[in-house]
This record gives C-alpha cells, sequence and structure tokens, in this order.
C-alpha cells in the first residue's frame, strides 16, 4: 500500500507545475489523499533596518487525507511543511494533525493546529501580503497555531442547523517563544520572551462559537482563552464580523488579552533594552478590512483596504540601558501595531496570482511598536526605521 501511495504520488508532484491543478493522488475504497502546495516569491521593501524587510520568498507543501471507517465515523489527517528561502531561511511544520469525524455529532484532532481563537480574528487576516497581527501573534493566547492542542468542533451544532458551529480547545504546553540569551547583564537582550510571557509553556484552554445569520452573507463570531497558571494567567477574548457576498467582503474584530504579573523583554536597540514587569499589562486592538472583487476578461482584480491598530498598556514598566542604569515609568500605553494598507490581489487564474500592498506605517518614533519593529537603530538620534512605510509585491504560483 506505502510502495503504491509513493508511486502514484511522485510522479504526480512531478507534474503540478504543468497541471495546475490540486493533486488527488488517492481515492479508492473509502480512502482519499490530496497534495497541495505554493510557491510565493515576495519582497519587503523598506528601510534595512526594520524587521520584515527584504526577501520574502517561501514554499508549502501539504497533503490531507480522510478514510471512512463506519457510515459515520472518517479518519482523517493533515500535514503541511513550509521553508523560508528569503531573508529568514528558517522551515516550520506548520500543520500535523489528526482524528476522527462523528458526523453530526462533531470532531476531534489533536496534534499541531490553530488556536481556536484563530477562527475569529483570521476574519482580517486577508491582506494581500501583510495582515495578520492578530491572528498570529504571542501576545494572546490560542490565537496562532500550535502544538500539542486537542480540538472538538462542531460545524452544525449537533445537525440542528448550519448556522452556528462552535469549537473547544485544549492546549498542553504549547509551543514556548525563544529564551533570553546575553553573554552579560549589561549587554543587550538577544530573543524576546513575549509571552507565553515568563518564557514558559503554558497550558491553556479555549472556545469559540460562529454564527452565520441566514443566508445574508453575514457571520458573527466570538471567542475566549486563557492559560492556567494562576500566578501568571494570561487571557484573550475576542470579537468578529464579517461580511462576504455579491463580490463584497468586509471584515471587522475586536480583541483584548490581560497579562498577570507579566515579564518581558521586547525593543532591542543597540544600547537600549525595554524590560516591562507588571501585575496588570493589556493589550487591546481593532482591525477593519473592506475587499471588492472585480472579474476581467483575463482573471480577477481584488482591490484591498485595511486599517489596523494595536495598543499596549501597562501600569509599570522599567527601561533599562546597557549600563545596568534604570528607569521606572508608570502609565505606560502607547501604540504597538498601527497602520493602513492599500494593496490588490490579481488572481490571473486559480493558480497564479500577483499580490502588491503599500503599508502606511502611522507609529511615531516614540511608540512602542516603533521600537519592537526596530532591527538595529543606526544612530540613537535618527527616527526609529520602525516607523517607515513598506511597500509589498510578490507572485503566487499554488496547486
Amino acid at each position: 500500500m506505502k510502495r503504491n501511495l509513493l508511486a502514484i504520488a511522485i510522479p504526480a508532484l512531478l507534474a503540478a507545475a504543468s497541471a495546475n491543478a490540486s493533486i488527488e493522488v488517492w481515492n479508492k475504497d473509502g480512502n482519499k489523499v490530496d497534495f497541495y502546495g505554493r510557491v510565493k516569491a515576495a519582497n519587503n521593501i523598506t528601510d534595512r533596518a526594520q524587521k520584515g524587510e527584504g526577501d520574502d520568498t517561501s514554499a508549502r507543501l501539504g497533503m490531507s487525507g480522510q478514510t471512512q471507517i463506519t457510515d459515520s465515523v472518517t479518519g482523517y489527517g493533515r500535514w503541511e511543511y513550509e521553508a523560508k528561502a528569503g531573508k529568514n531561511s528558517d522551515n516550520e511544520v506548520r500543520y500535523a494533525f489528526a482524528g476522527l469525524n462523528f458526523g453530526d455529532a462533531g470532531s476531534f484532532d489533536y496534534g499541531r493546529n490553530d488556536g481556536v481563537l484563530k477562527a475569529i480574528t483570521a476574519y482580517t487576516d486577508v491582506l494581500p501580503q501583510f495582515g495578520g497581527d492578530a491572528a498570529n501573534n504571542a501576545w494572546h493566547v490560542l490565537s496562532e497555531r500550535t502544538k500539542a492542542v486537542a480540538t472538538y468542533r462542531n460545524n452544525n451544532f449537533f445537525g440542528l442547523t448550519d448556522d452556528i458551529s462552535f469549537a473547544l480547545q485544549y492546549a498542553d504546553n504549547g509551543d514556548a517563544v525563544k529564551d533570553i540569551k546575553k553573554k552579560q547583564w549589561f549587554e543587550p537582550v538577544v530573543g524576546t520572551t513575549k509571552d507565553r510571557i515568563n518564557k514558559k509553556s503554558k497550558e491553556a484552554w479555549g472556545a469559540n462559537v460562529q454564527w452565520n445569520i441566514f443566508d445574508t452573507g453575514l457571520t458573527a463570531g466570538a471567542g475566549y482563552a486563557q492559560t492556567s497558571k494562576s500566578d501568571s494567567r494570561q487571557n484573550t477574548w475576542a470579537t468578529g464580523l464579517k461580511y462576504d457576498n455579491y463580490n463584497l467582503y468586509l471584515g471587522a474584530n475586536y480583541f483584548q488579552s490581560k497579562h498577570k504579573n507579566a515579564v518581558g523583554t521586547y525593543g532591542v536597540i543597540n544600547d537600549y533594552v525595554l524590560h516591562i514587569r507588571d501585575t496588570d499589562l493589556k493589550i487591546r486592538g481593532f482591525e477593519l478590512v473592506a475587499q471588492y472583487g472585480i472579474d476581467l476578461e483575463v482573471g480577477r482584480l481584488t482591490p484591498s483596504l485595511a486599517y489596523v491598530q494595536h495598543k499596549v498598556k501597562s501600569s509599570d514598566y522599567e527601561n533599562f540601558s546597557r549600563y545596568g542604569y534604570r528607569w521606572k515609568h508608570r502609565g505606560f500605553s502607547s501604540p504597538e501595531v498601527k497602520y493602513v494598507s492599500v494593496g490588490a490581489t490579481y488572481d490571473l487564474n486559480k493558480n497564479f496570482s500577483a499580490i502588491v500592498e503599500y503599508k502606511f506605517n502611522l507609529l511615531d518614533r516614540k511608540d512602542f511598536g516603533a521600537a519592537n519593529n526596530t532591527e538595529k537603530q543606526r544612530d540613537r538620534h535618527e527616527n526609529k526605521p520602525g516607523t517607515k512605510d513598506v511597500l509589498g509585491v510578490g507572485l503566487i504560483y499554488q496547486f
């Protein structure tokens, strides 16, 4: 069985570029396997000292499969891998999970998967090149992909209506971010502890519910998630609305995260490191997106407009210099992300697209987000590169 599957899959993958279609490599006796992939060649043009600047080329390859176990039970699995080929050459297993679908009783799966809140924050994660500031962010609980999550989903409210769906999720010590690394106590910090804020993985649980409001094209969603540790608890709630009908797409979400006893290091800029110690750190934000599809003689053009703003609020933070001097401030409140996006996606066909997006960065040089968005400050007297606009352009082939 394994050798037969590989004998079919490998030639199919090699023919993908000419076939211009998704690849079904097996479909027999209740068993089905599909391969899919994407190559994205993109570049972000901005100040060379700003994070995310430069080549953003990547390639993805994924597999999804299902098998009919009984008349009412289906087994399924998914795996997806991404290789970065640009300035950042890190590789990542994006998805790796397997589960059982019990029909109207719902489905259950376990592995590396999207956090339960991403179903809500993804309403605005549709921009041509940028976006996803809330949907892929370690500030928020279960809003991004994470390992070791068990998820129960029901997409038709136990068979009563197709308009209501919900999900429950438990994360068994999900991903932790990079540890702080430094050679001497007075040297700049390398890495980040943006929670899972005390550089530790945490158990977490969450839930979401979505309502497709009859046949209007309007969907409303809400979700909540929190970590289990009482001494450093983190919680996030999110709400969202989206409208998708008659070539028009509108998306909006609002969210808030709260960190108890937060400790983290952010904004590494040569001589200065912003270090937060807070008993009540809050992150609030909202995102708005509007898109409209225009059918052309060849392909489809979708202009895009968005506004994104997130703010960090702290009652108590400290600012360290590399030589050990310390200043303690209170009432810290500053934007983490703030921009207007104008762009477009041109789908020449279902397999090939061209994208362009211009991000008007509205951060001030003194804002928290400017420091956090700066790779390296060349001169302490000049404006932080984290305040610069960005132009993203790219080509995408997918099958």
